[in-house]
């Protein structure tokens, strides 16, 4: 909770939805936990190459999409950006990768994840940046994992594009 607490976006809608997060931190012990139907909280990762002119995407197998690396909570996690650094990790086999620990970005989206209902991820967002000439590896967790220009991104990616100019105004 320490990580939303000490944000403050400048987008007045991205405030609203940070007290709400905050809100429901305070009502749920298990906010964090996959286990915990309503939603839980997530950590992704927007990964940019050493030039910031490309975003690593994976295009996943159950919502059949390109997105950012990231997921769920483990309990071995102290902090939403050591979640998003371990699932940027494991998810491009990349070593050397650097996180901004504060968010960017959060999103809500519905979501039937490992629990097999639906349910929404309210999805922390966090720039990480990747060393020169990172080779990503794909993870089973994936069907393709490539890097994608920020001007050349896949069609149906309409929804990553806030997150990517709010990493943007990050590095400016």
């Amino acid at each position: 909770m320490s990580t939303l607490d000490a944000w403050r976006p400048a987008d007045p809608t991205q405030e609203s939805m940070r007290q709400a997060y905050l809100g429901f931190l305070a009502a749920r012990e298990d906010a964090c936990a996959r286990s915990c139907e309503p939603g839980h909280i997530t950590a992704s990762a927007l990964v940019l190459n050493a030039t910031a002119d490309h975003t690593l995407l994976t295009l996943h197998p159950r919502v059949g999409r390109w997105l950012q690396l990231g997921g769920h909570c483990e309990p071995s996690d102290t902090t939403l950006a050591s979640a998003a650094l371990r699932e940027a990790r494991e998810e491009s086999g990349i070593q050397g990768l650097r996180i901004e620990p504060v968010p960017i970005h959060l999103d809500v989206h519905p979501i039937t994840c490992s629990l097999g209902k639906p349910t929404r991820h309210f999805d922390v967002r966090f720039l990480v940046r990747a060393p020169v000439d990172a080779q990503p590896c794909r993870s089973a967790e994936s069907i393709d994992l490539q890097w994608w220009p920020l001007d050349g991104m896949p069609s149906n990616v309409d929804d990553l594009h806030p997150m990517i100019e709010a990493a943007l105004a990050r590095l400016r």
